[in-house]
């Protein structure tokens, strides 16, 4: 299941890299609400924000993540 997951992931990334929120929280295994409330804080992943819509990049999100944790993301 995990190689699986890693593989969407890549493939994601190559067909377009940008997640919305929803998107972004399953792709950390956090939940949409608690992403928020980092975003709101200024906390988590780098964002973008075009009108209405927010986006997180791909390797925003790993980048933060393995600030985080302290060991590479390998997807």
């Amino acid at each position: 299941m995990i190689d699986d997951e890693m593989a969407r992931a890549t493939r994601a990334r190559r067909a377009n890299p940008f997640l919305n929120s929803q998107q972004a929280a399953e792709f950390l295994r956090l939940s949409h609400r608690h992403l928020e409330r980092m975003r709101s804080r200024g906390q988590g992943p780098r964002f973008r924000r075009h009108s209405r819509y927010v986006w997180y990049h791909v390797d925003d999100l790993i980048r933060w993540s393995e600030s985080t944790s302290g060991r590479p993301f390998h997807a």
